[in-house]
């Protein structure tokens, strides 16, 4: 199944699970560090259930293309692969032995979204800032991945600090200095959130994660199975900087495009410091669904990883920009076309956890 499709899945929790619970993380000083702040290790998820991936082969090239993310990475920072145990030897098989498996089953690879939130406090305390995963609003299958951040901050022994919402992390980005943003889309959505206003998700957001100021834009609804997160156009690279991946042509009657354009002006208005890169004007993959995002890469320790499409002249820019807001890191670059297949990115198959 791609992430672009409206395949629904049988998720395990329903959103009334959480919704009845006050926001437990407010007054207690924890907040989200910056994402290109050091790490203590990166967390990937095993891609294996046969319902969100049918094709036998399919599967098997997703597993690849996470195998080679986790490698890469494993160069530069400790990597934890969370599999189902009876999953290890076929994973193993793909992957480096500076891999680390835990036995955390899952069902897709998701891990940006799927996965802990880590938040820290001045005492160098760490918890995990729990917002419960629901398959994008019970699109997708997900007994085994709305239960991975649960699972994980068992295994770490760290407390869970419930939200009250449901949405993934993909769908908001933070610069880990006070400052979100998000497209409504994902959140303020009766698929994640019913019953709960814009200004109630705002107020557990910035609990959440420790921030103080949010900028909505509308995003786009029911069109992928994301609802437009917003971490496939723009995203922080230091305090109110933004890089951001927009067409050179854009078609005002395409959704995306027209969300694309509000977000850029708003984050203009709002006085962000926001650079364009372009999206490619040549790519190996035609299909029109395809996401071909240069903003989803990830930060490690000394390193910056990011998609090339194929498009020698904007494959270089993105690499240029990358290098100007990351001074100091080694840029990667790798061909990851099957993940923009699937509707993401490098960025949507991580997640950090900080260094104290």
């Amino acid at each position: 199944m791609e992430r672009r499709d409206f395949l629904v899945g049988a998720g395990t929790l329903g959103m009334a699970n959480l919704m009845g619970h006050s926001n437990a993380i407010a007054g207690t000083g924890y907040f989200v560090p910056p994402e290109e702040g050091p790490h203590q290790r990166t967390f990937m998820q095993w891609p294996i259930n046969r319902r969100v991936h049918p094709d036998p082969v399919f599967l098997d090239m997703s597993q690849q293309t996470i195998a080679d993310i986790a490698n890469i990475i494993a160069d530069f920072e400790p990597v934890t692969m969370l599999a189902a145990a009876q999953d290890h030897r076929s994973a193993r098989a793909k992957l480096s032995a500076d891999v680390e498996l835990w036995d955390i089953p899952t069902e897709d690879l998701w891990c940006r979204d799927a996965g802990p939130i880590f938040v820290v406090d001045g005492a160098g305390k760490m918890a995990i800032s729990h917002i419960q995963f629901n398959g994008w609003g019970e699109k997708q299958i997900n007994r085994r991945d709305s239960q991975v951040a649960k699972r994980v901050a068992e295994h770490l022994g760290l407390d869970l600090l419930r939200t009250g919402l449901h949405g993934e992390a993909g769908g908001i980005e933070q610069d880990g200095h006070g400052l979100l943003m998000a497209h409504e889309s994902s959140w303020v959505n009766d698929n994640r959130n019913p019953g709960m206003s814009r200004a109630q998700i705002e107020q557990r957001l910035l609990s959440a994660y420790g921030a103080d100021r949010m900028i909505w834009t509308d995003g786009v609804r029911g069109e992928d199975i994301t609802d437009y997160h917003i971490d496939s156009l723009a995203r922080f690279t230091g305090p109110s900087r933004v890089l951001i991946n927009l067409p050179d042509l854009p078609d005002m009657t395409d959704p995306f495009h027209a969300a694309a354009i509000e977000t850029h002006d708003k984050l203009i208005e709002e006085g962000l410091n926001v650079e364009v890169i372009p999206e490619p004007h040549f790519r190996r993959v035609k299909s029109f669904d395809f996401v071909a995002s240069y903003a989803n890469y990830y930060v490690c320790n000394g390193a910056v990883l990011a998609a090339e499409f194929g498009d020698r002249e904007t494959d270089q820019i993105a690499r240029d920009a990358l290098s100007r807001h990351y001074p100091g890191r080694e840029i990667v670059t790798l061909n990851v076309d099957l993940l923009g297949e699937m509707g993401g990115g490098i960025h949507c198959a991580t997640q950090q956890m900080p260094a104290l």
